[in-house]
């Protein structure tokens, strides 16, 4: 006999209703190393064919689900293997890559799903003919997709960071923003650069299947940035012990909500159940912010001093409360801090209360890195590459993900606002560091990993 308790339930109700609690995303991994071909022809039917069956019903399971639980699930979307893996044999130059996207891009129209993830390389060591090939497609891939979303990971505590990689990653993430400027240079918001990557990383706009992962696997993404503020409203003035244990218990439910989704979307669909991610992740509804949480905790506005302390505070009751609730949690579970996809973090940069700097200083602590960060559109290749550097080394040293989602807004200057719409939202143009550092990453080879990686 099921005890059903109705505090519980109308808690429930009211995390839903009016504090913003909702499933970020169920997202099924595919691989497609059993695509493989040399003909290009043939790859790309085997792909559409797998990707269109496993997954023709995920929507339909996704708003059954809603509909039986009363559960929002905001977005339904795919991972793959990377893609510079899977079509190395049959691309002999980055526009057949280019293919291999638009067929990612058919098949998600067709079962209907936000986004799928995975046109990916991984070259933390060095680059394939294969990974160059499809680096260099980025930009007309991207430009020529709509759901596509793209990644490469250039560093990791146990190899270093690949300059040649970062150098290169500059110039993409500049060519990508020039083939999308018409819509505020929307392209490189689907872009990531990563050091760390995790071996399976379900989430978006990283996303890609693992090589060490089963056919196919469900993952599923909670978000409750703003159950966590009204729980916070509730013990504003009390000491750090009852703080945390608030964050702590109140992270404990919203892992709950996922794991029952995760399960109920596994057994339906028949497909094994992988990991929840219970990353607080903001959205750009007011009242969905991790910077009002901030803010909830006793700072003025997001990037004043005490910032940082907060962030890895939050971060780690974060953590605390979801493995409890969860025997397989994984992707990146922290905060979240994309600056277009939260209202918090865009006021805070509007005033000049948070800077790119501050922002760099957050990384450290939370998940994930520089997120959906519009520069401006004249910023030089290198200088973006310099960025990129700065956050792999944060990354490499202190062993964690970290990733770099920039957007130079072409025929934009700071202090514009570049519109990116939907789950992307809406960010002023921050400035950043005219000083150059091309002679640095223009060196080439490789930074060597540092002294503890020779664990083993």
């Amino acid at each position: 006999m099921i005890n059903v308790n109705m505090y519980e339930v109308n808690e429930t109700y009211n995390m839903i209703e009016h504090e913003k609690l909702d499933v970020r995303t169920i997202t099924l991994g595919i691989s497609l190393l059993e695509c493989v071909d040399s003909n290009l022809e043939a790859l790309n039917e085997k792909i559409y064919k797998k990707i269109t069956t496993l997954a023709k019903n995920l929507v339909s399971t996704g708003q059954d689900i809603e509909a039986d639980f009363g559960i929002p699930i905001v977005n339904k979307r795919i991972s793959v293997t990377p893609i510079a893996l899977v079509g190395g044999s049959a691309c002999r130059r980055p526009e057949d890559f280019v293919t291999i996207a638009k067929t990612l891009d058919m098949a998600a129209k067709e079962v209907g799903v936000n986004f799928i993830g995975g046109y990916s390389a991984l070259v933390s060591k060095g680059m394939t003919r294969a990974d160059k090939n499809l680096i260099l497609s980025i930009p007309q891939a991207l430009s020529q997709t709509e759901r596509v979303c793209s990644s490469v990971n250039v560093g990791s505590t146990k190899t270093g960071i690949d300059m040649d990689a970062v150098e290169l990653m500059g110039r993409i993430v500049t060519e990508t923003a020039e083939a999308t400027r018409d819509h505020d240079s929307l392209g490189c918001a689907k872009l990531v650069i990563f050091c760390n990557a995790p071996d399976d990383n379900p989430f978006m706009a990283g996303a890609f299947h693992g090589v060490t992962e089963s056919e196919a696997i469900i993952n599923v993404g909670v978000s409750g940035p703003g159950v966590v503020k009204v729980a916070l409203a509730k013990v504003r003035d009390a000491n750090f012990e009852v703080l945390c244990e608030t964050i702590k218990k109140t992270a404990f439910k919203i892992t709950r909500v996922g794991q029952l989704v995760a399960q109920e979307a596994s057994r339906r669909m028949g497909i094994p159940f992988g990991i929840i991610d219970l990353s607080l992740a903001p959205t750009p509804s007011v009242g969905d912010s991790v910077a009002e949480i901030l803010e909830e905790i006793g700072l003025e506005r997001v990037g004043a001093t005490g910032t940082t302390a907060a962030l890895a505070m939050l971060n780690d009751q974060v953590k605390k409360g979801g493995v409890m609730a969860s025997s397989y949690v994984g992707g990146l579970s922290g905060a979240f801090i994309p600056v277009s996809e939260d209202q918090g973090m865009i006021d805070a940069v509007s005033m000049g209360a948070l800077t790119i700097e501050k922002l760099e200083a957050m990384t450290c602590v939370c998940s994930v890195g520089l997120d959906m960060i519009a520069i401006p559109g004249d910023t030089p290749s290198s200088t973006i590459a310099g960025i990129i550097a700065d956050e792999a080394a944060i990354g490499m040293v202190n062993q964690k993900t970290t990733a770099v989602r920039l957007i130079p807004v072409v025929g934009k200057k700071v202090g514009e606002t570049a519109e990116f719409g939907g789950l992307l939202g809406y960010a002023p143009v921050m400035p950043v560091n005219t000083f150059s550092c091309r002679r640095f990453v223009t060196r080439g080879g490789r930074i060597p990993a540092p002294i503890h990686s020779f664990k083993n």
